[in-house]
């Protein structure tokens, strides 16, 4: 009889050991290995044995005719946008965020949206009971939807209820911490329930062409709970982000198989639930004084979306032996410190006896390389109490040398600027020479950029 090897997997990545230790040599937690069912040991060549049992594959090329892929809008814009154009059928879709954020409000609305269409809608909650959802909806004024609600958290139970019948057009699971298979032991939420119990929905969807929406929890680190497998296992991985002290909500897209990533739908929590907003930008820039220095706009891009925000710098001066103090809040802190440093080497700037802050209004986080330039205006300004023009925005990539690049997309930057009422920009050298609805001035180093802010040039 083959002997059963026992296995530790970690809770935090899935990393799988041969016996217990208390930290996971790859993630580098603590506790979080825990022994689950192991398979049994077989010999290499049993394992491995090439010769029958297996089945012939079709191969093709890559000339062969495909369609599109058909889209199930949702009735929300934004949501859309997110997803490419809609939900695909046979497809499944990780959404993720913190508690609270509005993850389920935002499937709900969807839910009920899509069902007044004329889909079959399936919302099955594993968190809440079904009472619960229906309050929900009630509130939400969604209550006459026919969306089909169960309150299950057994992945067979689920899926025998749907095969009975005609499978549901859309299918939601909240969330899939919750669901539990009864292939394979262990507790809801482990990550051999949650990979088994994604694999047996993300069948039953790909076989009868219904398209699936995993809810998924995050750690505290932001990503999302689980095995990084699960990530793989899904066509779409959308991320909800956004502080709940503040009331708008940005949904991005990180994977998707069948459209573009970092494409953003933006979101605004109401007393009636979330809302669209067609506008970010307007969202974005609201209630700017004029006169204020260190603040600088940036035209960010999301996708193929630009969308202008706010960038405030503030430079506190401490008396001599104190330790400055650097916090950032919506940008990458290491960017700050590049950015600082530059200006110290290159241009003869001293922040080393001055704290810095630097902020993202709105709660707004900005990953774009293009805003270093509107950074450092935002630096230069708090630095020498000399506002940035109120009616200019800046955007460029600023290298270790000083020099300024050019970035991606710089006509669509400028063309949402110019609809805003934007007047001027301040741009890499290179970007200087295009025609445009805004007036340009081009700059080749960090120090002639410097030169202008402070008057020199």
């Amino acid at each position: 009889m083959a002997k059963i090897q026992k296995r530790y997997v970690c809770q935090s990545c899935g990393s799988v050991s041969h016996r217990w230790q208390g930290q996971c040599v790859d993630c580098s937690s603590w506790n979080t290995l825990v022994e689950e069912a192991g398979t049994s040991a077989t010999p290499f060549a049993a394992k491995h044995n090439l010769q029958g049992g297996g089945r012939m594959i079709l191969m093709s090329g890559l000339d062969a005719e495909v369609a599109l892929p058909e889209r199930m809008t949702t009735g929300i814009a934004e949501l859309d946008r997110a997803l490419g154009g809609g939900f695909v059928e046979a497809s499944a879709t990780l959404i993720g965020g913190d508690p609270g954020i509005g993850k389920s409000t935002l499937l709900l609305q969807a839910a009920a949206q899509m069902a007044m269409q004329g889909k079959s809608v399936a919302y099955v909650s594993g968190e809440e009971a079904a009472d619960q959802v229906r309050l929900r909806a009630q509130r939400l004024g969604l209550g006459s939807a026919p969306v089909q609600l169960a309150s299950a958290t057994s992945t067979r139970d689920i899926l025998t209820t749907l095969s009975s019948g005609t499978p549901p057009d859309l299918l939601i699971i909240d969330s899939i911490q919750t669901m539990h298979s009864d292939l394979i032991e262990g507790a809801p939420g482990t990550v051999s329930q949650v990979r088994a119990s994604s694999q047996e929905l993300i069948r039953f969807a790909k076989e009868r062409g219904t398209a699936l929406v995993l809810v998924g929890h995050v750690t505290k680190d932001g990503s999302i709970a689980g095995p990084r497998v699960l990530e793989h296992m899904v066509d779409t991985v959308l991320a909800f982000e956004g502080e709940r002290s503040h009331q708008y909500r940005i949904l991005r897209a990180i994977k998707n198989r069948f459209g573009g990533t970092d494409e953003i739908g933006v979101f605004s929590m109401q007393s009636e639930g979330l809302t669209e907003v067609g506008n970010p930008s307007a969202l974005f820039l609201t209630q700017r004084d004029e006169g204020v220095t260190g603040a600088t706009v940036f035209p960010a891009l999301e996708g193929t979306r630009p969308v202008l925000v706010e960038i405030q710098a503030l430079v506190v001066r401490l008396a001599s032996g104190a330790t400055p103090r650097r916090a950032v809040v919506g940008w990458d802190s290491g960017r700050l410190a590049m950015i600082l440093a530059v200006l110290e080497a290159r241009c003869g700037l001293s922040f080393s006896t001055a704290e810095v802050y630097l902020n993202i209004a709105g709660g707004y986080r900005v990953q774009d390389p293009a805003a270093d330039l509107a950074v450092a205006a935002a630096l230069i300004s708090a630095l020498s109490e000399r506002p940035v023009p109120a009616d200019a925005v800046a955007f460029g990539e600023v290298a270790l040398s000083g020099e300024v690049r050019p970035v991606a997309h710089g006509p669509l930057r400028l063309k949402e600027a110019g609809k805003l009422g934007f007047e001027r920009a301040m741009v890499p050298i290179a970007m200087a020479k295009d025609e445009g609805p805004l007036r340009l001035s081009g700059f080749r180093t960090l120090g002639q950029f410097v030169d202008h802010m402070l008057g020199r040039g």
